[in-house]
């Protein structure tokens, strides 16, 4: 049997583009070129409490499978909660931080996680990491928003799973926007042709652009709107500005950006990126307030593009009851959790079982205030 040999690495650029995306499934996320578009812009690294420390696995000098992994020194930009954990660590007298996690940061988007042509180099890597959580000195390693095929096999070697929840829309062969209002209910259909009214009466005109139709001055405007949404939710936004001249350089083909104009200057935009089988809304903001704007630009266009070009859903970021009545479902999270305290590692697992018997409730009651018709 050929012996597997662990590494890791200080940076993705360590590991050639054509080996770390020939493990992968496509998702832009996970893609060498958006990784290495966070650590050349300054987003992530040193100062941002996400150091990279990116691992493969080789067999017979090629590697064979890899997971996009970080040190980190808080639990910011990572959507799956543990601030509540790590404080109940500290006044236990350990130290949470470092911790180890394998994710994409700053991005709640499912996708695999443990890369590999193999799945059953999964749990290799898995194990690969613990070991690199133990010899660094950190608390544990989390595996925030893998695949449910990932989940299972993690819990299979011990790795506690976590399930969460979003909202996604679901294609279910809609031929077009009236079809999908056809399938909700007479006022939920009514309200929301409503609702594209009102916000399409701007006063100006909705743009879609992708590829070379994205110009320099378009990351001006967007830099902006990013800015002003950042501050107001995280206090200062998580990328810099270098990063969306990075995604111009390489990710411009992955990329949608609606964008509003009035009077030719942009006034609202939506970033949104592209996968092979979905469109993932990832960043919303404006100049000038309208009603109704943020939820035409955000979900009601991005089902109009998954729809025209046949994409079986718009996953649209994290939290947002409001989605429901847009014809968003509830949909489960998954992550994987392991810590090297043998105590907190058994409260962990009590805790998660009464958490996911509690998520699959909410799903369940969610579910009964979407807009489709009943029966």
């Amino acid at each position: 049997m050929s012996t597997l040999t662990l590494s890791t690495h200080s940076g993705i650029a360590a590991i050639p583009a054509h080996v770390w995306d020939g493990l992968g499934d496509g998702n832009p996320f996970t893609s060498h070129r958006f990784l290495l578009a966070l650590e050349e812009s300054g987003s992530v690294g040193r100062g941002t409490g996400w150091q990279p420390l990116h691992v493969t696995l080789e067999e017979g000098g090629a590697v064979v499978a890899a997971a996009p992994l970080y040190a980190k020194s808080h639990s910011q930009g990572e959507y799956i909660f543990d601030h509540a954990w790590a404080e109940a660590y500290q006044r236990a007298g350990g130290r949470y931080y470092p911790k180890l996690q394998a994710a994409v940061p700053f991005t709640p988007v499912t996708g695999a996680r443990l890369l590999a042509r193999d799945p059953a180099m999964r749990q290799s890597l898995l194990a690969g990491m613990t070991r690199v959580a133990e010899k660094g000195g950190a608390s544990g390693v989390h595996v925030t928003f893998c695949t449910e095929d990932e989940a299972g096999q993690g819990a299979e070697m011990g790795f506690l799973p976590r399930v969460t929840q979003q909202f996604h829309w679901l294609n279910r062969g809609y031929g077009s926007f009236e079809d999908f209002l056809g399938a909700l209910s007479s006022r939920k259909r009514k309200d929301l042709r409503k609702e594209r009214a009102r916000a399409q009466d701007f006063g100006g005109t909705i743009r879609h652009l992708t590829g070379d139709d994205l110009k320099p001055h378009h990351w001006d405007a967007f830099w902006a709107f990013y800015q002003d949404t950042g501050s107001r939710k995280w206090g200062r936004p998580y990328l810099t500005r270098a990063f969306f001249d990075c995604l111009h350089q390489t990710m411009r083909d992955d990329i949608l950006l609606v964008l509003a104009e009035r009077d030719g200057r942009p006034v609202a935009g939506a970033l949104n990126f592209l996968g092979p089988d979905a469109i993932y809304g990832r960043y919303w903001g404006c100049v000038e307030d309208h009603p109704f704007l943020h939820f035409e630009l955000c979900y009601h266009q991005a089902i109009d593009h998954a729809i025209a070009h046949g994409l079986s859903r718009v996953e649209a970021g994290a939290q947002g009851e409001h989605k429901l009545a847009r014809g968003y479902e509830p949909v489960a999270t998954h992550s994987l959790h392991w810590v090297g305290d043998e105590g907190f590692q058994r409260a962990l697992a009590d805790y998660l079982d009464r958490e996911r018997e509690a998520m699959g409730e909410e799903i369940e009651a969610l579910a009964d205030f979407t807009p489709f018709r009943r029966g």
